[in-house]
């Protein structure tokens, strides 16, 4: 690739994999483009110290992630073999639920909710978090009009509990606390 612009978007329309042009604000598009949203907050959460095997599971999901996103910008119809985009497996959702049983065992049990912080990358993971969920909403509505491999939701399912647990983790690991929202607490003014 000469050049990173092609001005063929200009007219607001992009291209999916195989040359087929549609609107950027497409389902598709919206869809894809969460999903490397969420890549690259993750990437971000990459780049500070991380305990070694959250930053290995993040290496891992992000190749994940890029091919969910290859995916998803198949049109309709398109199969991923042909292209050599590797599908998201049931064992690729058992790792993922394997990492959020094992740190579950190392962190206090939720009595309430807590709010999104701690150090950068404990805050990063909780951001990272809710861009899994929003990529999520965008394959379900994408979904209903369009098939959508069902392994790929409840992946994303399971991510954005995963960058939950991971927040906690990391949080713990740093010595930040967990804080509380205001509502239902007795100690507020």
């Amino acid at each position: 690739m000469a050049r990173i612009y092609t001005t063929t978007g200009d007219d607001g329309t992009t291209g999916l994999i195989g040359g087929k042009r549609v609107p950027k604000d497409d389902l598709r598009i919206e869809a894809f483009g969460s999903v490397d949203e969420l890549n690259a907050v993750l990437g971000v959460v990459a780049s500070f110290p991380l305990p070694e095997r959250v930053a290995a599971v993040l290496r891992r999901i992000q190749d994940d992630l890029f091919n969910i996103g290859a995916d998803l910008a198949l049109p309709a119809g398109a199969e991923r073999g042909a292209w050599g985009i590797p599908g998201i497996s049931e064992e690729d959702i058992r790792a993922l639920e394997r990492e959020i049983d094992a740190c579950q065992e190392t962190l206090p049990p939720l009595k309430q909710f807590i709010l999104p912080g701690g150090c950068r990358p404990g805050a990063m993971l909780h951001l990272a978090r809710t861009v899994a969920r929003r990529a999520e909403r965008r394959c379900v509505a994408l979904a209903r009009t369009q098939p959508v491999d069902p392994q790929l939701l409840r992946y994303l399912n399971r991510l954005s509990d995963l960058c939950f647990v991971f927040a906690r983790i990391v949080n713990q690991e740093n010595a930040r606390p967990e804080v509380h929202p205001a509502f239902g607490r007795t100690d507020t003014p």
